[in-house]
């Protein structure tokens, strides 16, 4: 009997030791995930251990999770929405759990029977090589929600060399720190006329104009609409005297790039042509006001869109270019675009599903302005 109790004890500690040695494991497990996110927020600034998204944009297909641009903090609240504003009288308040659920990897996906529109639903929804003018209704307005939440990640806007920034606008730094008078003209396509955001505050430069008047406060800022929908480098130039020169502008913003780099049989323009396009703008407003520049470049459209080249670096490329040998400050809304688009879908970002910015879209194209650092 003795030798029995002796083996069930022997077997008794053995159970104990395995069992010891599982809960150490499991704790440098634990300790070594926990070293790892305070590794991802170690970067951050001091007293800034997180930072906080606000109304970024995705489409939700059936219960497939989709990826956010950085990994919400579990511990801390999510917000999921249908309108970029919050609080407005439509916006429709998501439930976790009944509406949606957040995986542990950080993606989002529908419930089963979630609120949530299901982007199947989007008439676009799997058309490769589309032809948006065969289709109605082919917005993705409807199937955007919008999440706020806090993350570790370090993300950093792109901002131009010294050179390009707030270095080629002396005379507008001049007016803004003096508490001056500056006239602001937007020229460019239909993005810079406002591309579809949901209320004219959210258009990027409007935003930008706010921020600089924050900045600013004893300066008297203005800005004029001057963009015309549709419009390439080539019908800008035929616009520039009255939308451009009569506005006696003190900075003017040029942007373009979306519609030059269609396809050519649908007023696409070659590249070396919308170079030399942007050259002359630069030199008629110099020469027929004395305003100073910011050309910005813009984003690839939804590759699937049949009318697309799919070359819209070379463009986004190009703007640089020109922008250093005019010696003009430069918006790099491509590079900062990209750093979402690579880890979103295109559909995520695009209001008309092709070519245009939704409210978050306007956000980066607002942050790329920012970052020239007036």
């Amino acid at each position: 009997m003795r030798i029995e109790t002796k083996t069930m004890r022997n077997k008794s500690c053995s159970v104990s030791r395995v069992g010891f040695t599982l809960i150490k494991l499991l704790g440098v497990i634990a300790l070594l995930a926990a070293m790892v996110l305070l590794a991802r927020c170690s970067d951050l600034p001091p007293g800034d251990a997180t930072n906080y998204q606000t109304g970024e944009s995705v489409v939700l297909v059936g219960e497939t999770p989709v990826n956010l641009a950085f990994t919400p903090l579990q511990s801390k609240p999510v917000k999921v929405r249908s309108t970029y504003l919050d609080g407005l009288s439509q916006t429709v308040q998501y439930e976790l759990g009944r509406d949606y659920v957040l995986e542990a990897s950080g993606q989002i996906r529908r419930t089963l029977n979630s609120r949530i529109p299901d982007f199947r639903t989007n008439v676009l929804y799997g058309k490769e090589d589309f032809d948006h003018t065969q289709f109605s209704g082919c917005g993705n307005h409807d199937f955007f929600v919008y999440v706020d939440y806090e993350y570790c990640e370090k993300w950093s806007p792109v901002s131009p060399p010294a050179e390009l920034g707030s270095a080629a606008l002396p005379e507008t730094c001049k007016k803004l720190l003096g508490g001056k008078k500056l006239r602001i003209v937007a020229f460019g396509d239909s993005i810079t006329a406002g591309g579809e955001a949901s209320a004219p505050e959210l258009i990027f430069w409007q935003r930008w104009v706010v921020a600089l008047r924050k900045k600013y406060p004893s300066a008297t800022i203005e800005i004029i609409n001057a963009a015309t929908g549709g419009d390439s480098t080539e019908s800008g130039l035929q616009r520039l005297p009255e939308k451009g020169l009569e506005q006696k502008a003190d900075l003017v913003l040029i942007g373009f790039g979306m519609n030059d780099h269609n396809l050519v049989s649908v007023g696409g323009v070659p590249l070396e042509a919308f170079s030399d396009n942007l050259r002359e703008m630069i030199d008629r407003v110099r020469a027929g006001t004395g305003a100073e520049i910011v050309l910005y470049s813009t984003f690839p459209p939804n590759p699937k869109w049949h009318y697309g080249t799919n070359n819209m670096a070379a463009y986004a490329f190009a703007t640089e270019a020109v922008a250093r040998e005019k010696q003009t400050a430069f918006a790099d809304v491509y590079r900062n675009w990209q750093q979402f688009a690579s880890k979103k879908k295109p559909e995520d970002l695009l209001n008309n599903n092709i070519n245009h910015p939704n409210d978050f879209g306007h956000w980066i194209y607002f942050q790329a302005l920012m970052h020239i650092g007036l």
